[in-house]
């Protein structure tokens, strides 16, 4: 007898979404979501859903990689148990061209089909400690009048925590220009909303130094941001550590934490305090033994995502709300978006991301 939990399909379409602005970090910018939407059905019928958005500028995937990637794993997934999400995992880890983004969406739609199946929701799937969280907002590189405009907006909307995207490209050829830019445009930041606390996003693009020469600055002005995450390149733990030394702030690896190895290291050479999970860089099994890692070196935790709509940032809100203990939350990117293709899932309020009314799954559906 066939089991009801047996996945019968896996399918990927392509899911672009407009922006109301580019989104841009110091690698390049991106006006449109071009992400892709996986759906599994099991043999009862019951389908999950699950999303993969490359972001080009953060690691390189791009959406045709992520869908070969998808299609590779077809044949493997068709014909599992969704009980066994956890060894469906471990397969795809092993697949030939296998990305991050799609190990997420793929993981994702078969977790989302197995709690829809048994009306269980995610936050709860996760350990139901609470359901909801306080996000930030960010504001994308641009001018210094863009950066105060955004600033009002958000705090306006009731949101408290501001993260700024600092930096631009290559890090070797980071210039004082640049540096002076980005202290401009935090001043006019702290101006327009002087009650924030302030998060920066190097995203890789500053050196050590430079990153150190922008801290000192910020200090000459009276700001002491949060938090720096990734003020170096993927690469630069020595530079990590030698900010993170300097105990000016909380130093966070986004980039140079896409598995739990990775962390395991960092936590081993003291290079950070704070560990930034995104489950589109590798997916939901390795998130959680990422977590795992964080909580038994005693390093923080942030929960962030790429360029992803409401269904990829709700699984991410119930991954961090389920289990508790996110001390920085930053899941805004379907505010940026134009578009809306879903109904269901978490609701937005201000700063502030509502999750108990999902009852089952991530509860996000495709509105066609």
């Amino acid at each position: 007898m066939t089991s009801p939990t047996l996945i019968r399909t896996l399918s990927v379409e392509t899911l672009n979404i407009p922006l109301h602005e580019p989104f841009g970090i110091a690698g390049g910018a991106q006006d449109v979501a071009r992400n892709l939407l996986v759906t599994v059905e099991l043999a009862n019928g019951t389908r999950g859903y699950g999303e993969a958005a490359p972001f080009p500028a953060f690691n390189g995937e791009t959406q045709q990689s992520a869908r070969a990637a998808v299609l590779a794993a077809q044949a493997s997934i068709e014909g599992a148990d969704a009980r066994e999400w956890r060894r469906i995992a471990a397969i795809l880890a092993t697949i030939p061209g296998m990305t991050g983004s799609a190990r997420c969406a793929i993981e994702t739609a078969t977790l989302d089909a197995l709690a829809r199946a048994a009306r269980l929701p995610l936050w709860s799937f996760f350990g139901g400690v609470a359901t909801s969280l306080e996000t930030d907002v960010t504001i994308t590189t641009g001018t210094i009048a863009a950066a105060a405009r955004a600033a009002s907006d958000i705090i306006a909307r009731g949101v408290r925590t501001i993260k700024i995207k600092v930096g631009a490209g290559d890090p070797a050829s980071i210039s004082t220009r640049v540096i002076e830019h980005d202290l401009a445009r935090i001043v006019a930041v702290r101006d327009a909303a002087p009650g924030a606390r302030l998060i920066l996003d190097g995203n890789g693009g500053y050196t050590a130094d430079a990153a150190l020469g922008l801290l000192n600055m910020l200090v000459a002005q009276g700001i002491s941001p949060a938090l720096f995450e990734q003020p170096t390149a993927r690469d630069d733990l020595a530079g990590l550590a030698q900010i993170t030394a300097t105990r000016y702030v909380p130093v966070a690896a986004d980039e140079s934490a896409a598995s739990a190895a990775e962390v395991a290291r960092l936590a081993r050479l003291g290079t950070v305090n704070v560990i930034n999970i995104k489950l589109m860089k590798c997916g939901i099994a390795e998130a959680l033994d990422i977590a795992a890692v964080a909580r038994a070196t005693g390093l923080g935790l942030m929960i962030g995502g790429m360029v992803e709509s409401l269904l990829a940032m709700t699984v991410s809100a119930c991954f961090a709300a389920g289990q508790g203990g996110f001390t920085f939350v930053d899941l805004d990117t379907p505010l940026f978006l134009a578009d809306n293709p879903f109904t269901g899932g978490m609701h937005y309020d201000g700063g502030r991301i509502f999750l108990a009314q999902i009852n089952a799954g991530h509860g996000v559906t495709p509105r066609s």
